[in-house]
């Protein structure tokens, strides 16, 4: 394990921390998938279109998670690296595909993949991604062995399946026009989709790196579904709330008719004359939607008060994943990287 950190690195405001570890593991997980986009000669219609969305930057969560756990549980950063590298290329080329399974319009402040290029070449694009996440994998053999190297693969294979179990819930309400979707649903879809990417495979691949494949990998799951949860909840608020520096289109959810935790939560405390407008307009096709819809169906998000009630919820999650971090990481030495870990906790909810 590594050693205590220095007394002025453990003054630092766990805000600035999350920063500087982000910048920092970001800039480090971005060199190496550069490198794997250098080794390929360029393509037409592909290559520029491969490496555009990570050349946009994000705030790379996924991979200084990743390489977070394996430096707290022991690993050196070169041993992690390839890993957060194929994080990151996977979770771009996850990003071309819900963009156009979602019609979005605009994605990291630019228009998205197949708005600039088409549906067809942008899904090539994705496809080329993900499938190039498979080389950093199959490149770590040589750094953590051939049996930690398939127990990663194998943890890859499980967040997949999840992921797109999640992502059919949530394209499924919404394309079948689903009215009855529940708060539970809505966190066991969250659970799926984002959760299972986002924090728990992050987690659980760090960990196993780091710790040489000791760690039981499920005493990530509570952490990372509230971590997980806690920020999806906070993503969709800055949907509607977010000033000119969030990166995607404003209301775009309510475009999309995407059930999320507001939504739901208005629908509930609609009138029926209101709810059968509240369905009527949801089970429009998003070409159909126009901005008055919309407007409508902010005007009764903001008049049940489904706002505030979401970051109620968000807040809860976020109690219970500081609960559930002291639980699991408690016994670990300390370091940058156990409190950079913690400080996701609040920092999820500060997102602007």
């Amino acid at each position: 394990m590594h050693a205590a950190a220095p007394a002025a690195d453990r003054a630092t405001p766990p805000s600035a921390l999350v920063d500087e570890v982000l910048e920092e593991y970001g800039a480090t997980a971005r060199a190496a998938v550069e490198r794997y986009f250098a080794a390929d000669a360029p393509s037409p219609y592909l290559h520029d279109l491969v490496v555009d969305y990570p050349r946009r930057g994000g705030k790379m969560l996924r991979p200084s998670l990743c390489i977070a756990h394996a430096r707290a549980f022991g690993a050196s950063l070169d041993k992690a690296v390839l890993a957060a590298a194929a994080i990151e290329m996977l979770h771009n080329g996850l990003l071309i595909h819900d963009d156009i399974q979602d019609g979005s319009e605009e994605r990291r402040g630019r228009p998205t993949l197949q708005a600039l290029h088409g549906v067809p070449l942008a899904l090539n694009a994705g496809d080329m991604l993900m499938l190039l996440s498979l080389r950093p994998l199959m490149d770590n053999v040589s750094r953590i062995g051939e049996w930690l190297a398939l127990e990663v693969l194998k943890e890859t294979e499980r967040m997949a399946r999840e992921s797109a179990e999640g992502q059919a819930l949530e394209l499924g309400w919404r394309d079948l026009n689903a009215t009855t979707v529940t708060e539970a649903d809505y966190l066991r879809m969250v659970l799926k989709k984002t959760a299972w990417f986002s924090t728990i495979y992050p987690a659980r691949v760090g960990a196993l790196i780091g710790s040489d494949g000791r760690v039981d990998t499920s005493i990530f799951m509570h952490f990372g579904f509230l971590l997980g949860a806690a920020f999806q909840i906070q993503d969709d608020l800055l949907n509607l709330t977010g000033d000119e520096s969030y990166g995607k289109e404003r209301n775009g959810d309510l475009y999309e008719g995407k059930r999320t935790l507001m939504l739901i939560h208005a629908r509930q405390a609609c009138s029926t004359p209101e709810r059968a407008r509240f369905d009527q307009l949801l089970s429009l096709p998003r070409a159909r939607r126009t901005a008055e819809h919309v407007a409508w169906l902010r005007a009764i998000i903001d008049g049940a008060g489904s706002i505030d009630y979401a970051r109620t919820v968000a807040r809860g999650l976020a109690g219970a994943a500081s609960y559930e971090f002291e639980r699991v990481y408690g016994g670990l030495p300390d370091s940058r990287d156990k409190r950079f870990i913690g400080a996701l906790v609040s920092w999820v909810l500060g997102r602007r």
